[in-house]
């Protein structure tokens, strides 16, 4: 009788499964270190740093997928996972908590054999087969976890199905300056691609992909298989031009609306800006397509009677008592009575000291800046670590630093870690120069 019931209900099982059907699932590939964030990475993944005050860069593809009708996403952690798992938990937020579908975390796990870290955006994906098949889709859309826009994934798959196509790659035109760091689409006049560059040098067309695709699942199932054994495997270096020897329709979908790498600390910084202007280029406050994020039950923000705010964004349980010009202020901060803040992005709970100077800076959460201390000052120099990561004259500083008061911190430098008088050679840290204190950076 046991294992008569025991059957029954395998029976069950497998009928259920095979009633799941996917028109299209998302699985968003959220596990790159970030490193050109520099120290802002050091302890997090890039798709869970904060910005715009409110949110998490990953909250902007989430978003994106449920006001597009996809309830199913397999987001793939990898670097440092445990504040984007946090953050996601099981996706109430975003509305994805389903019994059939809703987001799903999807680490690299042990297997019987070849157990292995995830090393390119398609291995990911392969390593995920049996996660895609469960849910039996007729398309799979493959997205970054780490850009800011708004997009409607359910056009892309409408104009994916208008043309009959095995691959859409969503595309922006870029400045011809600026496309060499792209995959470069060479497109004809009905939108198909001939042509596919990764990265060129001499690039013959700024049509640049967004790393946004949309397959025909039976086609990226076969890429993925076919090429299961190439190191690395990427979408743009390998399964794009597998797809394209092999015959297969692969089209350009052109995204002419609102579209950020924040992959630097320039663009970081340049794009949290941009949320501040009277009329921002990128629209937050819009009801039609909302972004949402988990919102921690904290106080509402609070400005003293003799405060001055000018211009910026100050996120719930703020306190401010001192000076705030065009920034960017994250919940809980607290800038305390004569510190100014003028052009600078602080992150959760970070607190500012008083009579603090706190000019073009990047600091991170749960940082403390001392009493009286100068940070951005005096002329730029280059970074002696790596001037292609900090520069544009910024101060970088990775969560949970300490900065002592009385100090002064200098342009295009970099600090993370609790540190201490002893640590600024007559209390001053020069432009250019660095600290690190907990983590080796290569």
């Amino acid at each position: 009788m046991y294992y008569n019931e025991m059957g029954d209900k395998l029976n069950k099982c497998m009928e259920e499964k095979a009633l799941i059907k996917k028109e299209m699932i998302a699985m968003l590939l959220a596990g790159g270190q970030g490193s050109r964030l520099g120290v802002l990475t050091s302890k997090i993944a890039k798709p869970a740093v904060s910005f715009g005050g409110k949110y998490r860069i990953i909250d902007f593809p989430l978003s994106n997928c449920i006001n597009s009708g996809i309830d199913t996403v397999g987001v793939l952690t990898q670097y440092q996972p445990l504040r984007l798992n946090t953050h996601i938990g099981i996706g109430i937020p975003w509305d994805l908590d389903r019994n059939v579908g809703g987001v799903s975390i999807l680490p690299p796990y042990e297997k019987s054999a070849n157990s292995e870290w995830y090393t390119g955006t398609a291995n990911a994906i392969y390593q995920n087969l049996r996660f895609i098949d469960y849910y039996n889709p007729e398309y799979v859309l493959i997205l970054g976890g780490d850009h800011i826009y708004k997009m409607d994934y359910e056009i892309m798959l409408e104009y994916h199905k208008k043309n009959n196509a095995d691959v859409t790659i969503a595309t922006l035109p870029v400045p011809y300056e600026e496309a060499h760091r792209f995959g470069i689409c060479i497109a004809d006049e009905t939108g198909r691609i001939n042509e596919f560059e990764e990265k060129p040098k001499n690039p013959r067309s700024n049509l640049a992909s967004m790393g946004i695709y949309i397959f025909t699942w039976k086609v990226l199932r076969e890429a993925l298989i076919k090429l299961s054994e190439v190191p690395g495997c990427d979408f743009g270096k390998h399964i794009i031009p597998y797809c394209h020897e092999n015959g297969k329709r692969i089209f350009s979908f052109v995204h002419n609306g609102y579209w950020k790498d924040v992959g630097t600390l320039q663009s970081y910084w340049e794009t949290n800006m941009e949320l501040i202007e009277l009329i921002p280029v990128f629209n937050l406050y819009e009801s039609f397509w909302k972004i949402y994020t988990k919102t921690d039950v904290i106080p509402p923000q609070y400005i003293a009677e003799d405060a001055i705010v000018n211009q910026a964004i100050i996120g719930e349980g703020a306190e401010i008592y001192g000076e705030v010009v065009h920034s960017i202020i994250g919940p809980g901060v607290v800038v305390k009575k004569g510190a100014k803040v003028v052009d600078s992005i602080l992150m959760n709970s970070t607190e500012i000291g008083e009579n603090a100077y706190v000019d073009k800076a990047i600091i991170a959460e749960n940082c403390v800046i001392g009493k009286g201390t100068v940070i951005g000052f005096g002329e730029e120099a280059p970074n002696e670590f790596n001037s292609g990561i900090y520069n544009s004259g910024l101060v970088t500083i990775g969560e949970d630093t300490v900065i002592p008061a009385g100090v002064k911190v200098g342009r295009n430098t970099a600090i993370t870690g609790s540190t201490t008088l002893e640590d600024y050679p007559d209390n001053v840290l020069p432009s250019g120069k660095n600290i690190f204190k907990e983590v080796a950076l290569v």
